[in-house]
C-alpha cells in the first residue's frame, strides 16, 4: 500500500519532501529480523490459547493492518500529516510482523522437501496481492475515492484472517528446546545471583528469544556477521528511498492530462 499511499498524498497535494519522508516506513520489513525472536518466542494472551504460537501472530498482524487502513481511509494527510504517519507505521509494522510469523508458519508446517513449493506459493499470493493493492487500490480511487479504496482494503484482509482459521497450526514444535534453555538460565541467575524469581525468569526469555539466536548467528559466521546484518538491513533503501518517488510523479502526471468531458447543452443551460 505505500505506492498507493505516495499516490494519494500526491493526489490531495502534499508537498513532495514530506511525501520522502513517508517513504522511510519501509525500512521496517528491512530491520523485522530484531523483532522477530520475540514474536518466535512470545506467546499471546487467549489467542495462543485458541489457535496456537504461528496462527495467533499472524492473526493480530492482519488485524493490526486491518486497523491501520481502516483509520488511513479516514485521516486527511493535509490536516493531519503525522496521524497518517502513525496509521501508516501501524500497517508496515504489522505487515513485516506478519511476514515474520508466515515464514516460521511455512517452515514448520511441512516437511523440508516441500518448502520450495511453499515458497513459490507465498511469493505467488504476494504478487497478486501487490496487484491487488497496488493497481487495484488506484482503480477505486479513481472511480470512487481514496477512503472507499482503503476501506475494502481493509476488508480484504478478512481473506487472510478467514484463511488463519481454517488452516491447521503446525505439528512441529521448537518452542519446547527453546524453553528448555530459558529454563536453566533462569535456573543458573535464580542459583547464582539470588535474583528475584520474576526478574530470574525474564533473563531466561530474554536470553531464549533475543541473546540467544544472536550470539549463536555470531558464532556461526564469526567476523561476516555483522556484514550479513548490515546488508540485509540496507540492500532495499535505495528502493524505499528511490523507487517509491516514481508514484507521485506518474499519478500527478496522469491526473493532470485525465480527459475532461464536455458539458452537454443540457447542463450547460441549467447553469
Amino acid at each position: 500500500m505505500f505506492s498507493t499511499l505516495n499516490a494519494r498524498l500526491a493526489d490531495v497535494g502534499v508537498e513532495t519532501a514530506t511525501i520522502g519522508f513517508f517513504s522511510w516506513l519501509g525500512i521496517t520489513y528491512s530491520i523485522k529480523v530484531f523483532w522477530a525472536p520475540v514474536v518466535d518466542r512470545l506467546k499471546l494472551p487467549i489467542l495462543d490459547r485458541l489457535l496456537g504460537k504461528r496462527r495467533s501472530w499472524i492473526l493480530l498482524a492482519q488485524a493490526g493492518i486491518a486497523t491501520g487502513l481502516y483509520l488511513m481511509a479516514h485521516v486527511d494527510a493535509t490536516v493531519a500529516p503525522e496521524m497518517m504517519a502513525f496509521c501508516g507505521l501501524l500497517v508496515a509494522f504489522s505487515s513485516a510482523t506478519q511476514d515474520v510469523a508466515i515464514d516460521a508458519y511455512r517452515i514448520e508446517v511441512a516437511e523440508e522437501r516441500l518448502q520450495a513449493a511453499l515458497a513459490a506459493t507465498y511469493i505467488f499470493g504476494y504478487r497478486l496481492a501487490l496487484l491487488v493493492a497496488g493497481a487495484g487500490a488506484l482503480y477505486l480511487a479513481e472511480f470512487w475515492s481514496w477512503q472507499v479504496s482503503y476501506e475494502v482494503m481493509a476488508l480484504l484482509v478478512g481473506v487472510g484472517m478467514v484463511t488463519v482459521l481454517i488452516v491447521r497450526e503446525p505439528r512441529v514444535n521448537h518452542y519446547a528446546a527453546a524453553q528448555d534453555i530459558a529454563d536453566k538460565i533462569e535456573h543458573e541467575a535464580s542459583k547464582r545471583t539470588h535474583l528475584n524469581p520474576r526478574l530470574a525468569r525474564f533473563i531466561g526469555w530474554f536470553y531464549a528469544a533475543i541473546a540467544g539466536p544472536f550470539l549463536d548467528f555470531f558464532r556461526r559466521y564469526k567476523e561476516l556477521a555483522i556484514l550479513i546484518l548490515v546488508m540485509v538491513a540496507v540492500y532495499r533503501i535505495s528502493d524505499i528511498a528511490w523507487g517509491l518517488w516514481q508514484t507521485p510523479s506518474i499519478w500527478i502526471s496522469w491526473a493532470s492530462r485525465k480527459p475532461r468531458w464536455p458539458t452537454s447543452p443540457k447542463s450547460s443551460a441549467s447553469s
